[in-house]
């Protein structure tokens, strides 16, 4: 067990994708010594890099999966999550930064800030994580450090402050200039293990010098004691640091480094930045919130010290080849083994039976860990943002945003056996994954599986074929549509029912219209208690279960907000129930005259294409009803940025290969929801009522 806290540091390695986060992982592992040879992520060496253990990422030189390992660096303990890239596995990358204090943004000196590079920068504000920026493959032709730290500044909104200079750049890479120490530092050896520091060479003397003053002239910012010590020519490098430091925690500035991962070159000197520049768990201050007693929803700050309560969040499950591997990263408290915990969302009680300490796919066991730690138990059942305590606290932290799934498949196993082995998958990958969701067509009563993208889905149906041999056939690719109103219609529904004994009497006016800030506001407005209060939310619940489906497509409903201002009820026909069903008859008599129309999902599609091939490219957006948003040149590449609608990009990767000579690469993610043309609405609309009649003749065949 750790117990000072000050020397543990819980870090992320998150980019857009191929920026080299995988490769910078596997070079920290070596210079900590956790692994002993440095091996390629596209597993050309028949092994592959460490923190990739899935054959699929192997193959396909991607990271799917995040993966945690732990190393020390400068008698510091520091626990590191590589995440994905790539904007489909982006709950990787939320549910990583929901339980971390500080990340390093990687960013490729020839691309600079890319696509995901937006994402993830917003996911590490929306925790509010500090950063540091590490600019990698210096080595690469057209590499350009200085001006990715000038697009930090302009595209990401940062305080970007440069603490190296390059020493020579693409195949004259050699080393950075440290702007602290104002030395020269070169990487030599076999796999750049000894740094050799020496004197700034003469051709860069001056523009070391200017670089550190204009080091020092953003630092001074935040401390008058900098300032003074700057006018009296007398910083010292611990005044630096300890002002970088705090700037840094307070998201005031990133500092900004250089490097090569590939080439072995700068990422100690990062490590060095992880220890000086990052938090340690008690300089993060973290919430829970209070689910039972007089304070229900209060928040209480924890504390981060071992000797207080357990409280520790559940952030990531993996079926394990001994069962149910749940990630926890501990708050405050201390876990043990054979501890009793309890989960506070279901009150269930658990015996902690083995405690590990995870490197990828490698387990150390542990007797315990404290406060601060990131670790992983066996055999908890639980779902992924279930809070465990000691049970002398009953509080929840905090969920992780979850994005919805905007992609659709149905699929089918292909015989008896595989429908058993299929359904075991997809219970481990539902469970595992909170963007994977799965369920049944109303109609066809097929299994439908949904997700962020079609590589998401893709890399899912390789995975039962993989790991649980369930072949099964999918259909053509299904868009997430919605449907809202575009219409102020009023409504005045009286639900009247006469049986044997008391009958239902319920009656409801208002009015429907359409409602930007969200999916759906009711809103009460009945005075003189025309409608006794206990029947409200009945009514409420009524128009809030006929969300599920819409009158065009079956869609979920949104945008709508629903006002009762009128209404009636009865001394014994009045009911819970009445005055529910009351509330859905209004929506059905009224959805359809409220102009009802069609929205899809628009996706941000960015392609980065050699020159040449710019035109070309323009034309496979168009002919997609794509709007152009904008587009820049960068050296040799042009990178073209657009709104997609995502009914239009299926099989987009091959005819952007074909066009572009496999040149050009593109990535996509969720944007915003727009209304559908009429007549391809009209289109999609026709197609399911054929499909929804022979659904019906099939059923009475």
């Amino acid at each position: 067990m750790i117990s000072d806290l000050s020397k543990i540091r819980n870090i992320g390695i998150s980019a857009h994708v191929d920026s080299g986060k995988t490769t910078l992982t596997e070079r920290i592992l070596y210079y900590t010594n956790r692994i002993h040879a440095i091996h390629d992520v596209k597993g050309k060496d028949g092994v592959g890099a460490k923190m990739d253990s899935m054959e699929l990422e192997r193959e396909r030189g991607i990271t799917i999966a995040s993966a945690a390992t732990h190393c020390e660096w400068l008698k510091h303990h520091i626990n590191i999550i590589d995440t994905p890239g790539h904007v489909d596995f982006t709950i990787e990358v939320e549910r990583s930064l929901r339980v971390l204090d500080g990340a390093v943004l990687v960013l490729c000196s020839v691309a600079g800030v890319q696509s995901q590079s937006f994402t993830v920068d917003r996911q590490m504000r929306r925790y509010g994580v500090p950063r540091l920026a590490f600019v990698n493959k210096c080595d690469r032709t057209g590499a350009d450090p200085l001006r990715v730290r000038d697009q930090l500044r302009s595209e990401l909104n940062h305080n970007p402050v440069l603490m190296q200079l390059p020493i020579g750049l693409e195949d004259n890479f050699e080393g950075v200039v440290d702007l602290l120490k104002m030395k020269a530092l070169r990487f030599t050896g076999p796999s750049g293990e000894k740094i050799v520091e020496e004197d700034i060479p003469a051709d860069m003397a001056d523009q070391a010098k200017t670089a550190r003053e204009q080091l020092l002239d953003a630092v001074s910012m935040f401390s008058d004691e900098l300032t003074e010590a700057i006018l009296e020519e007398n910083v010292s490098e611990e005044l630096l640091k300890a002002t970088i430091r705090k700037a840094t925690l307070d998201q005031q500035i990133t500092p900004v480094f250089i490097g090569s991962a590939y080439k072995n070159k700068g990422v100690q000197p990062l490590l060095d930045a992880v220890v000086d520049y990052l938090p340690a768990p008690p300089e993060v201050i973290n919430e829970a919130i209070t689910i039972e007693g007089k304070k229900e929803g209060s928040k209480i700050a924890l504390s981060s010290q071992p000797s207080d309560p357990l409280v520790a969040l559940a952030f990531k499950l993996e079926d394990g080849r001994y069962g149910q591997l749940t990630y926890v990263r501990i708050y405050q408290g201390t876990l043990a083994r054979d501890q009793q915990i309890i989960n506070t969302r279901s009150g269930q009680k658990h015996r902690v039976g083995r405690l590990v300490r995870m490197h990828a796919d490698e387990m150390e066991q542990i007797t315990e860990a404290a406060a601060g730690d990131i670790v992983a138990l066996f055999g908890i059942d639980c779902h992924s943002g279930d809070t465990f305590t000691d049970g002398t606290m009953t509080v929840a932290m905090t969920s992780m945003h979850v994005p919805e799934p905007v992609i659709s498949l149905s699929i089918t196993p292909v015989d008896r056996g595989a429908e058993t082995r299929l359904s075991k998958a997809l219970q481990r990958f539902s469970k595992e994954d909170p963007t994977f969701r799965v369920g049944t067509d109303d109609e066809s009563g097929e299994t439908v599986i949904s997700g962020m993208g079609e590589l998401h889905l893709q890399i899912y149906v390789e995975r039962m074929k993989r790991e649980y041999n369930a072949a099964v056939e999918t259909s053509a690719p299904q868009v997430a549509y919605r449907e809202t109103i575009s219409k102020h219609i009023e409504f005045n529904y009286t639900h009247k029912k006469q049986t044997g004994g008391a009958g239902q009497y319920g009656r409801v006016a208002g009015f429907m219209e359409p409602y930007e800030e969200g999916e759906f506001d009711f809103v009460n407005e009945i005075k003189g208690g025309v409608i006794p209060t206990q029947y409200i939310p009945a009514v409420e619940k009524g128009f809030a279960s006929m969300l599920a489906k819409g009158q065009l497509l079956g869609s979920p409903v949104t945008g709508v907000r629903v006002c009762i201002n009128d209404g009636n009820s009865h001394a014994v026909d009045s009911s819970e129930m009445a005055f529910a069903e009351a509330a859905r008859g209004a929506w059905r008599a009224t959805f359809a005259k409220a102009g009802p129309k069609l929205l899809e999902p628009m996706m941000r599609v960015v392609v980065e294409t050699p020159a040449d091939f710019g035109g070309a490219v323009l034309t496979t957006i168009t002919q997609r009803r794509g709007q152009i948003i904008g587009s820049q040149e960068t050296g040799t590449l042009t990178r073209i940025e657009s709104e997609v609608p995502l009914a239009e990009m299926f099989g987009y990767a091959t005819t952007l290969r074909s066009n572009t000579q496999g040149k050009a690469e593109f990535t996509m993610e969720f944007a915003r929801y727009a209304e559908v043309p009429r007549g391809i609405a009209d289109e999609l609309i026709e197609a399911k009522r054929k499909a929804s009649e022979a659904g019906k003749k099939g059923k009475k065949g």
